[in-house]
């Protein structure tokens, strides 16, 4: 061993130098720290922790340390005890969420197939409004990011809707995924319903579009088979002359929506079974209407301008057929339920429209009624 001071060499146990006197204090080995405790050190107040999480090559070829840093500990032994927590998150391997997009595609090839004509129509109405998400990851969507979208591309109640029953099935299967833990689109707010009542057709409409039919307007039996059957658009697009039987006046298995609609029979009135036949022996393909939407509604909208009728939307038929039924008094609330194929009797508040001259009509009641009776004897 040298002396530091004197620089002579002295025995390697000696306690101090034997020429100089300088007291000899050995340094202990330093033991080697094990991998991942990373360096500690004071910065100000506190303690901080740097651990090597990888090693990477730079342009010129040289091996470079990638280190990741953690400060603000008290202690020493709480920055240096932080240390595998910070190596642990900083080499977590990064996997990136799918997309909305991945999870439409996954939908409409898994879901959209059990849903009505209308519906799947709405959906598809509803995705092309969230374009702007499409391409967004699942786990970076926000409640804000919802609500402005639908805020933005729907400024009415029902097609807001759409678009958030729709996010709701996306998210659904992203939380199934484990991408998301929280029903956001149950978030979004929706505009006020403002719903205007569906009018029903006149009797001068229907007569104007009975008269069209007789005259070889053949797009008329699109608006006078669903305002005499009460069917709904989507119905008649998807009706098959294997689903009529003439002789028992109705149709089964063309019902859609819901389970009653579905296994419910639609009833055939006397009145429009030469239009239905004259239909089917029409159709080349076994469809007595159009089956495409988009060329269903370029003829029933056909038919109502070369009658002269007002420009009331499909649905408007089916509410002609319950306002016709319900202030007929002589019907019963039940038979109603049943050609409508409603679940309850309650559906006619929302579909039979009577006029003032019903309303009078029902209070004034029947010739011998007893009103009458005391209104004659007065």
């Amino acid at each position: 061993m040298i002396c530091p001071r004197c620089k002579r060499e002295i025995p390697d146990d000696a306690a101090l130098c034997c020429y100089c006197g300088r007291v000899i204090i050995k340094k202990k080995p330093a033991g080697r720290k094990p991998n991942g405790s990373g360096t500690t050190f004071k910065r100000g107040s506190t303690w901080s922790v740097k651990v090597t999480v990888a090693m990477d090559v730079t342009p010129e070829g040289k091996l470079r340390q990638i280190r990741k840093e953690k400060g603000g500990f008290a202690t020493r032994a709480e920055a240096a005890a932080y240390a595998p927590t910070l190596i642990a998150q900083a080499t977590a391997r990064k996997t990136k969420a799918p997309t909305l997009q991945h999870y439409w595609d996954l939908y409409i090839t898994t879901d959209m197939e059990r849903l009505s004509v209308s519906k799947a129509v709405a959906y598809k109405g509803a995705w092309k409004k969230l374009h702007a998400l499409a391409h967004r990851a699942m786990d970076t969507l926000t409640v804000a990011d919802l609500r402005r979208t639908v805020a933005a591309q729907a400024a009415t109640y029902y097609p807001a809707r759409d678009m958030k029953n729709l996010l709701s099935h996306l998210f659904k299967l992203a939380g199934a995924d484990g991408w998301v833990s929280k029903d956001l689109p149950s978030y979004i707010i929706l505009p006020e319903l403002n719903e205007k009542e569906r009018r029903p057709f006149s009797d001068e409409e229907q007569k104007a579009l009975w008269k069209a039919w007789e005259n070889g307007d053949r797009n008329a039996a699109l608006p006078l088979i669903m305002i005499y059957t009460g069917m709904m658009p989507g119905e008649l697009m998807g009706l098959k002359a294997s689903m009529i039987d003439l002789d028992a006046q109705k149709i089964t298995g063309a019902g859609m929506k819901t389970k009653v609609r579905k296994e419910s029979a639609i009833y055939l009135p006397t009145s429009i079974l030469p239009v239905i036949t004259a239909c089917m022996d029409a159709s080349a393909d076994g469809h007595i209407a159009p089956r495409y939407e988009k060329a269903f509604y370029a003829d029933y909208y056909a038919a109502l301008e070369a009658a002269g009728c007002r420009r009331l939307e499909p649905y408007c038929c089916r509410h002609t057929t319950a306002t016709a039924l319900a202030i007929d008094k002589s019907i019963a609330p039940q038979t109603i339920q049943r050609i409508m194929r409603w679940s309850s009797t309650r559906m006619l508040d929302r579909y039979a429209h009577p006029d003032d001259a019903d309303i009078m009509a029902a209070l004034d009641g029947p010739a011998d009624s007893p009103q009458k009776s005391v209104q004659a004897g007065a």
